[in-house]
């Protein structure tokens, strides 16, 4: 495995890819639709481009790091949301499939929405999404498993770091301007820092072999509720200066009705590819280290 192609690479999963890549011996290419430097446009929506791009640069593997995310705008965009999460993976699944490659593709908790389970939820769970974004990241995993290719398909949760717009960076912001915020707290889940998936991610690529293809759940450990992440955010920020208050979902207005509870279970990915899943607490302070130095 020689060439690999990180689609969304200006995302922020796909911006600590480029930060992990450069520790590696293979050879990364990066792409997104808006511009990045030393990388290249291109629309995986566009089945035709995806597949004179992967035979033009003899792409051996793809990590597909793109996805439509906003969950809310899905409700009413939901054809942007349909292109981008299920033909898009689709596209590049039928490419890689032609030639033999590999496609990891990045997926959500969001699948469990109406699953009211309060245990970690395995990978052989029933998956119930609520919402426009996870009924179609479920169709995009359906598309990738019925073309019987070499896949690796990794949900995550709560996903946050130091680059794009995410709950992290926005508590950070809020927690230092703002008196007093409310955040939800009856929603549980576990926030993953994107650097961390990116490591597993590149675990995963350099440990596969077709017995290993399949779903796998990748999180940092532990489980919390928004309102307690934001309370460790304002902690490790230091920005003590914000009155942090706990409200329901029903106090907090949006259009999608968003899972109580999805704690993902992480034994398999931990037997079969040995990833570390620190604990989301260390890792949050990694990140809020990491942005400070940035400033």
């Amino acid at each position: 495995m020689k060439n690999i192609l990180i689609t969304g690479a200006n995302g922020q999963l796909g911006n600590e890819m480029r930060i992990v890549a450069k520790h590696s011996d293979l050879n990364f290419i990066f792409s997104d639709i808006t511009p990045i430097e030393g990388g290249y446009y291109l629309d995986i929506c566009n089945r035709e481009a995806v597949r004179a791009f992967i035979h033009a640069n003899e792409i051996d593997a793809i990590i597909n790091c793109a996805a439509y995310t906003n969950v809310d705008k899905a409700e009413s965009e939901d054809k942007a949301c349909y292109a981008l999460n299920v033909s898009a993976p689709e596209n590049l699944a039928i490419v890689m499939q032609e030639r033999g490659g590999l496609l990891i593709h990045i997926s959500t908790d969001y699948v469990f929405g109406g699953n009211e389970a309060h245990r970690p939820l395995t990978e052989e769970d029933k998956c119930t999404p609520e919402s426009v974004y996870g009924k179609t990241k479920l169709l995009g995993e359906r598309a990738i498993e019925s073309l019987d290719g070499n896949y690796v398909i990794i949900r995550t949760s709560w996903l946050y770091s130091e680059y794009g717009k995410n709950f992290c960076k926005t508590m950070i912001a809020l927690t230092e301007s703002k008196p007093e915020i409310k955040v939800v707290n009856d929603q549980i889940g576990t926030p993953t820092y994107a650097l961390d998936l990116a490591k597993a991610i590149i675990e995963v690529l350099t440990n596969y072999d077709p017995s290993k293809r399949g779903i796998y759940h990748f999180s940092n450990e532990g489980a919390c509720t928004w309102y307690d992440f934001a309370l460790k955010i304002a902690e490790f920020n230091f920005s003590q200066g914000c009155e942090i208050k706990p409200c329901t979902s029903q106090e907090y207005p949006s259009p999608v009705r968003r899972p109580h509870y999805s704690v993902l279970d992480k034994g398999k990915i931990r037997r079969v590819f040995n990833v570390a899943t620190p604990h989301w607490e260390e890792s949050l302070k990694v990140c809020i280290n990491n942005i400070k130095a940035n400033k």
